[in-house]
């Protein structure tokens, strides 16, 4: 498995997967793991022989970064929906 991990092809393919796993479950969790997976493209172009445990260590780092981005990024959006404090039919 350590030799499947350090293939900058498989951490693509498992990006692409997660990304298509964040479309068809929305919420913006798995969208973290999928920017993540694209980090470790470069991380394995710059330091091809890392082990796998230090793989899957930055891997959830750079995930965990992601995911806080994400959530800093999106905070600040609002959906727009007006909440209703005092319905029609209470009187």
């Amino acid at each position: 498995m350590s030799e499947l991990l350090n293939l900058w092809w498989v951490w693509t393919a498992a990006a692409l997967a997660l990304a298509v796993i964040e479309v068809l479950v929305p919420g913006f969790i798995f969208l973290g793991f999928a920017i993540g997976a694209l980090a470790m493209v470069g991380v394995i172009f710059a330091a091809p022989g890392l082990s796998a445990p230090a793989l899957l260590a930055i891997f959830g780092g750079l995930s965990l970064v992601a995911w806080i981005g994400l959530r800093m990024a999106f905070r600040k959006q609002s959906s727009g929906a007006k909440i209703v404090h005092q319905d029609i039919n209470d009187n």
